[in-house]
């Protein structure tokens, strides 16, 4: 080998070597707390376990997260008021608890929005998803993209739901959001905002007849003890969000937020398999542990579509204009219309 070229060797290599430790320097050691209101079994918490090892791979092992489950660090609302002071760093919620600060995150809550996962996915990843993101840095928030929580169905101590109108009368736990409170009016049951952590609680001194969830939840959180009914009514999709606080942001080199960017985007397909494979696997453990389960006619689904449309249009009107346009154009993309 030329001495020109084995110096340009040598050069090569000492900047590869001199870019390496700028890099490695600008990683620190850091511990970032990630609460939830999920327990350790739920695909959530095997979501932020796969961003822990992807961070810790990529960071050397400076970058850790600690996992605080089953609302260890308060509940949502508690640890998305932390988040924004800035005494927590992470949060995986479901988006509903959002729209008390960005009040267009209740588009994503809209009954019968999407029918498959696939579609979820295309509206959530796409330009729509984004342009909530975008609104959340104002609120001092940083948002890092979607994982599945999956379709919400309902369950209940009182009779199976086989069509709308058998949800009448029936004292139902939902999240404190006004479309769900709008949704189960439609249907004439008398909706309950409550928190989560009150839940099994309320059920079991039947406080309230039932309550809407997936189906990792409902089986998570054993509420086959105290419900006899599942439904599969699919009356909504939900999201979790990855959240990471704006202060703790700012602090972050740029190498370090580039690792939990892409941390974001490796794990969400984890997540989201293993979340859509749980709750497959959820229905049949439920009925084994002897709850009744039952689907719904696509007739009587379609009449319950009907029933809720004017919700839409009621919030759509409250909402930002071009979110609302884009909104929809996004919807039709993802029907294929």
């Amino acid at each position: 080998m030329s001495r020109p070229r084995a110096r340009h060797l040598v050069a090569l290599v000492t900047l590869g070597l001199t870019v390496g430790s700028a890099l490695a320097q600008d990683i620190q050691d850091r511990t970032i707390r990630w609460g939830h209101l999920n327990n350790t079994d739920h695909p959530v918490s095997l979501g932020v376990k796969k961003f822990q090892e992807i961070v810790a791979e990529k960071s050397g092992g400076k970058l850790k997260i600690r996992e605080y489950p089953a609302n260890q660090l308060g509940s949502e609302m508690q640890q998305q008021s932390a988040l924004r002071g800035g005494t927590q760093e992470m949060q995986s919620p479901a988006t509903t608890s959002l729209v008390g600060i960005v009040k267009e995150f209740g588009l994503i809550d809209f009954p019968f929005l999407v029918n498959t996962p696939e579609q979820a996915d295309a509206l959530l990843d796409g330009p729509f998803g984004k342009a909530l993101l975008d609104k959340l840095p104002e609120k001092d928030l940083i948002g890092l993209g979607y994982w599945d929580l999956g379709f919400r169905n309902v369950t209940n101590s009182r009779r199976p739901i086989a069509k709308g109108s058998d949800l009448e009368g029936i004292k139902i736990r939902v999240i404190p959001n006004p479309v769900y409170l709008e949704t189960f009016k439609a249907f004439k049951a008398n909706p309950v905002p409550l928190s989560f952590t009150e839940l099994y609680g309320a059920l079991e001194n039947r406080t309230v007849d039932g309550q809407e969830n997936p189906f990792s939840v409902i089986l998570s959180n054993r509420f086959f003890e105290v419900q006899k009914y599942l439904s599969q009514t699919n009356h909504t999709y939900s999201t979790n969000i990855i959240l990471v606080s704006k202060k703790f942001w700012d602090r972050l080199s740029d190498a370090e937020k580039r690792i939990l960017n892409e941390a974001a985007i490796e794990s969400r397909d984890f997540q989201r398999k293993v979340s859509r494979e749980a709750a497959a696997k959820a229905v049949e453990e439920l009925k084994s542990r002897g709850m009744q389960v039952n689907a719904l006619a696509p007739a009587e689904l379609d009449q319950m579509r009907a029933t809720t449309k004017p919700i839409a249009e009621k919030f759509s009107a409250a909402y930002d204009p071009e979110l609302v346009t884009l909104f929809n154009a996004e919807l039709a993309r993802v029907h294929g219309k």
